[in-house]
């Protein structure tokens, strides 16, 4: 393992946590931008008629959510999803950030955190969104391609729930990283796994469930929304790096 390096990481989700955007609206751009008007019409049309099917898997399993989602790639050409990818971040994703996202990453980084984007997304689309946030590695899902063709299935492992977890556990031994010194951040119930395999998770602007469940365990919570936090509250919380106890001695 090289010396240097932090030996604590921040893991953060993406949609919901540090985005108001989710996977539907990302997919909702490339569709609308198809090169045939023909085609981009039906494939928005598809997702559309989908939408009570998707919110009842994501209610039951985010895994099978993105499972039975990312079929809706099968026949997008490779090339025209990265030629778009920077449009649709400063289209679409730049504008979803939550005004105190950019902070907390900044912050964590200060203290001496690993940041590393944990999420469910596609690795298309990741690659501006992690440029823009200086995030120090990312975890995702990766589109299968067959000849430059999506084909509508995920590479494994798929990034969802119980496996993030275990994709966290994995990437701790790998790369000398304590957890009982980490933290995590994501909004939903589904990544209860994720954030309780860290010493420090917290509860980022929570669904109803997650809040409540955070409350009873007693983890922090944030609001990204909220422009008058100064994130200051839970801070003192998170473990400080030995920079931050020599400057403060």
């Amino acid at each position: 393992m090289t010396t240097g390096k932090p030996h604590k990481a921040a893991f953060y989700d993406l949609d919901g946590t540090l985005l108001s955007c989710n996977l539907v609206t990302t997919y909702a751009y490339y569709a609308r931008n198809d090169s045939s008007l023909l085609k981009s019409a039906y494939l928005f049309l598809r997702v559309l008629l989908s939408v009570p099917i998707l919110f009842t898997l994501d209610l039951y399993s985010r895994s099978q959510f993105n499972l039975f989602f990312f079929r809706f790639y099968r026949g997008m050409n490779r090339d025209r999803l990265i030629g778009l990818a920077d449009d649709l971040f400063e289209v679409t994703l730049k504008p979803s950030i939550y005004p105190q996202a950019e902070e907390l990453v900044r912050r964590t980084r200060e203290e001496g955190f690993r940041n590393v984007l944990l999420t469910g997304a596609h690795d298309i689309t990741i690659r501006p969104i992690a440029l823009h946030f200086g995030i120090d590695d990312v975890i995702c899902n990766r589109l299968a391609f067959h000849q430059h063709v999506a084909t509508g299935r995920v590479l494994p492992p798929l990034v969802a729930e119980g496996e993030k977890a275990r994709i966290i556990r994995d990437y701790a031994e790998a790369e000398g990283i304590d957890l009982a010194r980490s933290c995590a951040f994501s909004d939903s119930t589904s990544d209860i796994p994720m954030l309780a395999v860290t010493g420090h998770p917290v509860a980022t602007n929570p669904s109803r469930r997650l809040r409540r469940y955070a409350q009873r365990h007693r983890w922090p919570l944030i609001e990204l929304s909220d422009t008058k936090n100064d994130l200051a509250h839970f801070l003192h919380w998170l473990p400080a790096s030995p920079a931050s106890k020599g400057a403060g001695a």
